[in-house]
């Protein structure tokens, strides 16, 4: 069970949940089932467990459904028109969506990764401090998911985030302002990517 914590008004969660699921067949990765729900609710959940008062969801595979199936009362919907350029497309998107709400930061996160839960999401806004926070889960010392993002470093993540690399070439270029929080004890980072990863999923 997941303890309350107090929502977080500077902090939005940005969801990244595009993905067409092309390894998986075509099945969008959004409304593959997790624990009776698409798995694109429980991540919102996790975002919303962690603190964050904000959520924006960046739909992109068949949005339409997605937004027919799953139950996404209180997120901002971000339509991704150009989601099959990979995952750069979808963070961009979510950036320019949350431009101009007052919001000095985003906890982004993957909808493919359920064995991260809202453990390691608040430790990683818990290390939020301003618009020039950057900071990163780590599983074992390696950069993982969520990543939280400070607003003044959109625009160089939007600069780089290309095809399927999304934020990891401004974080490496800017490694030295990049805290690394580590993670391991609380979350697994695997990725539903192909039929194998389906057995991850309860």
């Amino acid at each position: 069970m997941t303890e309350n914590r107090e929502l977080h008004w500077e902090v939005a969660g940005l969801l990244l949940a595009a993905g067409g699921g092309r390894r998986l067949g075509g099945r969008p990765k959004a409304l593959l089932t997790h624990r009776g729900r698409p798995l694109v609710e429980h991540a919102v959940e996790v975002l919303r467990a962690a603190g964050c008062g904000r959520i924006h969801v960046v739909l992109g595979a068949a949005a339409d459904e997605v937004r027919a199936r799953a139950g996404l009362d209180g997120c901002v919907l971000v339509d991704n028109p150009y989601w099959t350029e990979g995952m750069g497309s979808s963070l961009r998107a979510g950036l320019a969506s949350l431009a101009g709400t007052g919001v000095r930061a985003a906890l982004a996160g993957l909808v493919d990764q359920p064995g991260i839960g809202p453990a390691a999401a608040a430790r990683v806004l818990g290390a939020y401090r301003d618009e020039r926070s950057l900071v990163s889960a780590a599983y074992d010392g390696v950069r993982g998911h969520p990543v939280l993002l400070g607003a003044a470093h959109w625009a160089g993540i939007a600069e780089t985030a290309t095809g399927d690399r999304g934020a990891r070439a401004y974080l490496r270029a800017h490694r030295a302002e990049l805290r690394l929080v580590e993670c391991g004890d609380v979350a697994e980072p695997y990725d539903i990517d192909t039929e194998a990863d389906l057995s991850h999923l309860e």
